[in-house]
C-alpha cells in the first residue's frame, strides 16, 4: 500500500512528553570533606527533588562526614550542604530505579563576611522554595532573584528562578534564567532540559535540539530525555534520526505510550505497515483514553485495509 501524504502525517505529531516513571525506591549516600580532605561533622544536608521542592530530605553528617538517605523516589535531586565556616556546596544527581548513588562534596572555607552573604542567599533561596511549593510563583521568583543578587554564581538559583518564571507565564525571562544556569553549569541535566523545552515551545527547534542532545547525553538512561530529543527532531523534519530515540525510550520504559505513537507515525511514513500497526496497537493498549486514541484507531483501521 502507499504511504499517506506527509501533510497527513504531520497532523499526528505530539509535542510534549508525558506519563510518570515507575516508582521504585533508591538510595543516596555521601561524604562531606573540608579543603584538606578531612571529614566535616554535623554538616546540614538537604536533598531536594528537582521536580517538586516539597519532596525533601534533611539530615546531618556523622563524625566521618558521611550521610545516607534511603527510600528515594527516582529522579533528579539537588544535594546541598551547609556548615558554619564554609561556603555552601551543592551537586545535582540522578537516582534511577532501585539505584544507589554516592556523592562527595568538598566545602570551601569562607571568610566571615562572605559567609554572612552566602547565609543570606541561602535563606532567600529556601524562602523561594517554600513560596514555590505554595504556588506563589511571582513571590518565589522575587526570592530567587534576591538569592542571585547575593550569590550570582550559584547555578541552582538561576534554575529555580527559571522554573518560577515559567510557572508565572514569563517565557522569555524563564528561558534567560535557564540559559544562565547552563552557562554556569553546562553539565546540569535539568538546566539543559528546561532550556530545550523553553526553546521548543517558542518554536526554536534548531537551538532546542542542542540542549536536548546535551540532556540526553548526560542522562542516556532517561526515557524522557530520549523522547524530547526525538520530538524535537521530528519538528525539524529529521524523522529518520528521531525513530531510534523513540525506540530507545520504549526500551527504557516499555509503558511509554506517547513514544509508541510517535514511532507509529514515522513507520507509516516509511511504509513499514506491520511495524506501524504493532506500535499503534501497543499505544492503544497502554492509553485507550489518550487524546490521540481516536486518531490512532483511525490510522490502525486504515492500515488494516
Amino acid at each position: 500500500m502507499k504511504a499517506p501524504k506527509a501533510a497527513v502525517i504531520a497532523l499526528f505529531v505530539l509535542m510534549s512528553a508525558v506519563s510518570a516513571w515507575p516508582q521504585f525506591q533508591g538510595k543516596i549516600s555521601g561524604r562531606v570533606l573540608d579543603p584538606e580532605g578531612k571529614p566535616v561533622e554535623k554538616a546540614e544536608v538537604a536533598i531536594v527533588s528537582q521536580k517538586s521542592s516539597s519532596l525533601r530530605y534533611d539530615l546531618k553528617t556523622d563524625k566521618d562526614g558521611r550521610f545516607i538517605q534511603v527510600g528515594i523516589t527516582p529522579g533528579y535531586y539537588m544535594v546541598t550542604v551547609k556548615k558554619p565556616g564554609f561556603a555552601p556546596g551543592s551537586k545535582e544527581i540522578h537516582v534511577g530505579v532501585a539505584d544507589q548513588q554516592n556523592v562527595e562534596l568538598v566545602l570551601k572555607s569562607a571568610a566571615a563576611e562572605a559567609e554572612k552573604s552566602y547565609s543570606a542567599a541561602d535563606k532567600a533561596f529556601l524562602n523561594g522554595n517554600k513560596l514555590y511549593a505554595e504556588q506563589k510563583y511571582a513571590e518565589a521568583a522575587a526570592a530567587y532573584g534576591q538569592a542571585i543578587g547575593l550569590d550570582p554564581a550559584n547555578w541552582g538559583y538561576h534554575l529555580n528562578l527559571g522554573l518560577a518564571l515559567k510557572k508565572s507565564g514569563q517565557a522569555e525571562e524563564s528561558l534567560a534564567s535557564f540559559r544562565k544556569a547552563v552557562e554556569i553549569n553546562p553539565e546540569s541535566y535539568s538546566a539543559n532540559k528546561e532550556a530545550g523545552e523553553a526553546l521548543a515551545k517558542s518554536g526554536q527547534h534548531a537551538e532546542a535540539k542542542t540542549f536536548y542532545e546535551k540532556a540526553a547525553g548526560l542522562s542516556p538512561d532517561d526515557p524522557d530525555a530520549q523522547y524530547n530529543l526525538g520530538v524535537c527532531q521530528v519538528n525539524l523534519g529529521e524523522s529518520e534520526a528521531a525513530l531510534p530515540r523513540f525506540q530507545k525510550a520504549v526500551e527504557l520504559r516499555p509503558d511509554y505510550a506517547d513514544a509508541y505513537y510517535q514511532m507509529a507515525t514515522i513507520l507509516i511514513g516509511q511504509n513499514k505497515v506491520p511495524e506501524a500497526k504493532a506500535a499503534l496497537e501497543k499505544f492503544l493498549a497502554l492509553a485507550p483514553e489518550h487524546e490521540k486514541a481516536a486518531i490512532a484507531r483511525q490510522l490502525l483501521d486504515f492500515l488494516k485495509k
